[in-house]
């Protein structure tokens, strides 16, 4: 299944939508049959992880294919430095047309605005819902509808205005589902007479975690807002009758932001379909990081646990990838960058810090393919939700944190110190990590071994922070 030329490139990002709300993987809770076609027509990733679980940086490390200390954007509260190298520019000088059309999230205005990109049209920071504001090649505009149809109606129109001979590499990225999930009118009453499961660890008491767990402020019954249910409970509620409450309006909005960009992914597909460009576009669904839908009691991201390390990622590209296929390789989102020119036939540069991930896709993964991957959460003790600066390793069977207890003087970090603490995870008998075993008699062992591999791949990505 050798390509014939070039291919496109279709790179659709969501913000914030977990693996676990795709039917694709299983979801309890929502279907979502365009995002299903991806997958069905060609692979799943069930262990695509990002380096650090929160929007700005994670979409830096999609851009370069470097760590967070490397590309220079650690914090939300960093911009990016778009005048580095980085992948839409590569592509673009070696003949590919380029858009980036929706959420940037890095900064704009001086050095942040998008390079390497023929056309750019971007949310300014988080974007609105409703008639957002936008800015297109530097000017701003505001723009009538619906965040999640304009994105695709943008991407839609600048193909058909595309040179037809030159392959082409658009980044759709859209604003939803972040908080504080507006759906639009066509989805506002979905799920309106029926109760969303909770998940398993929804009830989570936090027993043998470390502080991390306990100060985190992004509980579903404590810390959301107002504006992120759109109203105030009834009266009378028991303490876990308000738990549910917040619970239902929070995640029946989530999901209709979700349906939402799956009709919309429906029309991207459907348009490849009519103009003959299927077998010659390689398209991706994924999300910047992922999210706590009422597991272990949260909302948001930030900490290295699976549902917020776990990215989705659907692929697919007739001329390589078998349909139906799925792998639990590792990959990361500092990966992307390199399989992209893997694909286009570009050498990647050398400071590049991912690998490409053609060999998984093709169903021929290296004996020696990584097997571990390096974490790092520098926001420590951030103003919104107070998650511990922290960084880790993942391997196949084990998870091991450490939460350092500092923020180095970063911006968006508390200058208040705290004791290190450690938290290990047997991941075969505990998959939704409940059990810190750090103490254990039997692990001891393994947390020898795996503090050796995590200092080695802390060192081998040149944090030597």
């Amino acid at each position: 299944m050798g390509e014939i030329k070039q291919p496109n490139i279709i790179f659709i990002m969501s913000d914030d939508h977990a693996a676990h709300a795709i039917s694709a993987y299983g979801s309890r809770i929502n279907e979502t049959p365009n995002l299903d076609r991806i997958a069905n027509e060609g692979m799943r990733l069930d262990n695509c992880f990002c380096t650090n679980s929160i929007c700005a940086p994670s979409r830096a490390s999609i851009l370069t294919g470097k760590y967070n200390h490397i590309n220079g954007v650690k914090t939300l509260y960093q911009d990016f430095d778009a005048r580095q190298q980085h992948v839409g520019k590569i592509l673009q000088v070696n003949g590919y047309q380029t858009a980036m059309i929706g959420k940037w999230h890095l900064g704009h205005g001086g050095n942040s605005d998008p390079t390497g990109f023929d056309y750019w049209n971007i949310f300014p920071g988080q974007g609105a819902y409703h008639d957002p504001e936008m800015i297109e090649m530097g000017e701003k505009k505001k723009i009538p509808g619906y965040a999640t149809d304009i994105t695709i109606d943008l991407c839609l129109d600048w193909l058909e205005k595309r040179d037809e001979e030159q392959p082409f590499f658009l980044m759709c990225h859209h604003k939803a589902p972040h908080r504080p999930w507006d759906p639009d009118e066509k989805h506002q009453h979905l799920y309106e007479d029926i109760d969303i499961p909770e998940p398993e660890t929804f009830n989570d008491d936090y027993d043998t975690r470390t502080y991390a767990a306990f100060e985190a402020e992004m509980r579903i019954d404590r810390d959301l807002r107002k504006r992120d249910v759109k109203g105030e409970p009834p009266e009378g509620l028991s303490a876990s009758e308000l738990k549910s409450w917040y619970y239902q309006r929070y995640i029946k909005d989530y999901l209709r932001c979700i349906a939402s960009i799956d009709d919309n992914v429906g029309r991207l597909l459907d348009y490849l379909d009519e103009k003959g460009l299927t077998d010659d576009t390689m398209i991706i669904y994924t999300s910047d990081q992922g999210f706590f839908l009422g597991d272990h009691g949260w909302y948001d991201k930030r900490f290295m646990y699976e549902e917020s390390l776990r990215m989705p990622f659907l692929i697919r590209y007739p001329r390589s990838i078998k349909a139906g296929s799925a792998t639990d390789a590792f990959a990361l989102n500092v990966d992307f960058a390199q399989t992209f020119l893997d694909y286009a036939g570009i050498q990647s540069p050398e400071d590049m810090q991912g690998t490409s991930l053609r060999p998984i896709f093709e169903g021929a993964t290296p004996n020696d393919w990584q097997s571990s991957m390096y974490y790092r959460y520098w926001e420590h003790l951030d103003p919104e939700h107070n998650v511990a600066a922290h960084y880790g390793i993942r391997t196949h069977r084990y998870k091991l944190i450490c939460y350092y207890g500092e923020g180095f003087g970063l911006p968006g970090t508390s200058d208040k110190k705290l004791e290190p603490v450690w938290e290990l995870f047997d991941l075969e008998q505990d998959p939704h990590e409940l059990k810190n075993v750090y103490d254990h008699p039997n692990y001891q062992d393994a947390v020898k071994e795996l503090k050796e591999q995590l200092y080695g791949l802390k060192e081998k990505v040149k944090d030597f922070d």
